[in-house]
């Protein structure tokens, strides 16, 4: 998670995994954008994703997620709650954001299904930690 590491204060885990993810919102002059992407990471409460371009806080957006688990992808709404700008490290590279969506009216079974996921992710991390470190 590289600089985000001590401001971890979220309800629910975030684990590194990658998703398919397409996001529609509505700019300021009502024209939809659709967006496709990965996550950085993934919480059974929402995900952080890397855009080149902003996307407002608290907007509203539409969200499809592909675990690339062979299962149904995951449709829900989401609600943007951070959005940082990346330092720009090269004034010829094109700036980067991070986005954290908040997901809201998620499908029961949808969540249940990405804790699933969260949780063996956690439990092997924690795992593999406790093998290096004798």
């Amino acid at each position: 998670m590289g600089d985000w590491e001590g401001l971890n204060r979220r309800k629910f885990p975030r684990v590194n995994y990658p998703c398919l993810v397409v996001i529609r919102n509505n700019d300021d002059d009502g024209k939809n954008n659709v967006i496709l992407t990965h996550t950085n990471n993934v919480g059974v409460g929402g995900i952080c994703v890397i855009l080149k371009q902003d996307v407002k806080m608290f907007s509203e957006v539409e969200l499809e997620l592909d675990l690339l688990d062979l299962g149904a992808h995951i449709c829900c709404n989401g609600k943007v709650v951070w959005n940082v700008q990346r330092k720009n490290e090269s004034p010829d590279k094109p700036l980067f954001f991070d986005i954290g969506i908040e997901f809201l009216n998620i499908q029961n079974e949808d969540q249940r299904r990405l804790g699933r996921i969260v949780d063996r992710l956690v439990k092997n991390n924690t795992q593999n930690l406790n093998t290096e470190h004798p």
